[in-house]
C-alpha cells in the first residue's frame, strides 16, 4: 500500500520529530509499504523519505514548481511529480494514496488533515487517516473538535473516520486494519 504521510518541513524544530520520521518511514518500508509524500528534502518530509528509500521503499514526492525553484526537491524521488500549485498537489497525493498518516506539523499539515478527514465522513474515500501524535501536540485540536461535537457542529460518525496512535507501531497497524465505512444520509448533511 502507498501511504501518504503529512508532516513537518521546518527546520526550526526540535530534532525528535525528524527522529519520529525516520523511525516512520523505516517503518513502512519494513512492512513493504511506499511512499507518498510532499516531494521536500528538508526536515521531516526528507527524513520519512529517506528513511523508505533506505529500507528498499518506493518513494512518490508531489511537489509545487514553486518549491522545485527554490529547491528543496526530493530529487531521489523514485517518482518525482511537479505541480503547478498547492492545490494540485493535494489532489495527485491524494489519488495515489491507500491510507494518510498525520505526523506533527503546521498549518499546511493540519489543511491537510482537515481536507482528508472532512472527504471521509463525506463518504468520499474509504481509505484509513491516522494521526501519529506521542508529545501531545494536537491534545488541543482534539479538545477543539470535541467541543465542536457537543455544540453540533460535528456528527458521531466523525469520530469513525480518524484514528490516533501515540507510537509508530501502533499507527502503522491502525492504518492496515479494515475501516469502518461511513455513509451520510441527506438529513446528516443538512439537506431537507
Amino acid at each position: 500500500m502507498f501511504v501518504c504521510v503529512y508532516c513537518s518541513s521546518s527546520q526550526r524544530i526540535d530534532r525528535k520529530y525528524a527522529d519520529l520520521a525516520r523511525e516512520v518511514g523505516t517503518e513502512l518500508a519494513r512492512r513493504g509499504h511506499g511512499l507518498v509524500s510532499g516531494g521536500a528534502i528538508v526536515s521531516c518530509m526528507g527524513e520519512v523519505a529517506r528513511a523508505v528509500r533506505a529500507g528498499g521503499g518506493r518513494t512518490v514526492g508531489v511537489i509545487p514548481q514553486v518549491l522545485v525553484d527554490i529547491e528543496i526537491a526530493d530529487t531521489d524521488s523514485d517518482e518525482l511529480i511537479v505541480t503547478a500549485d498547492m492545490r494540485e498537489r493535494k489532489g495527485v497525493m491524494d489519488a495515489r494514496s491507500d491510507a494518510f498518516l498525520v505526523l506533527p506539523g503546521g498549518i499546511g499539515t493540519l489543511e491537510e488533515l482537515f481536507e482528508i478527514w472532512t472527504s471521509r465522513v463525506l463518504g468520499m474515500h474509504e481509505r484509513p487517516l491516522v494521526v501519529l501524535d506521542p508529545w501531545g501536540l494536537y491534545g488541543p485540536l482534539r479538545v477543539l473538535v470535541d467541543g465542536m461535537y457537543e455544540h453540533g457542529f460535528l456528527r458521531p460518525d466523525a469520530f469513525d473516520a480518524i484514528a490516533w496512535a501515540t507510537t509508530v507501531d501502533e499507527a502503522l497497524d491502525l492504518l492496515e486494519r479494515p475501516v469502518p465505512q461511513l455513509r451520510p444520509t441527506g438529513e446528516e448533511l443538512g439537506e431537507s
